[in-house]
């Protein structure tokens, strides 16, 4: 990877009940495991709390994406869609099928 090339940055809402129970580090966690490169931050309110759990995936050049309703059971999904994402040119998907449950989570998807 170019160093240049800014890090999938991942956040997490630790207001949402998600982020209060180690959200954010069991993300750490698998992405570690799997050795995926990524950098996941905590932020306060990101004003999804019609949808809490709430969490946003962002790289620089790509489409950003804003998910609601997770939970600590969504980790796998959360971790196979970082995959997908880094592996994806411009974050974009033809097929919203290997996304797993999170294709129903998806709250926005704003372009690069």
């Amino acid at each position: 990877m170019n160093s240049a090339i800014e890090l999938l940055r991942i956040t997490v809402c630790s207001s949402c009940p998600a982020g209060q129970t180690g959200l954010a580090v069991l993300i750490s966690a698998s992405l570690v495991e799997r050795n995926l490169r990524a950098r996941v931050v905590e932020t306060e309110c990101m004003s999804g709390c019609a949808r809490p759990s709430s969490i946003a995936f962002r790289q620089q050049g790509k489409t950003a994406y804003l998910f609601g309703d997770v939970s600590n059971a969504d980790v796998e999904d959360l971790i196979r869609f970082a995959a997908l994402y880094l592996a994806s040119p411009d974050g974009n998907f033809a097929d919203a099928r290997p996304l797993g449950a999170l294709r129903f989570k998806a709250l926005a998807r704003i372009p690069g």
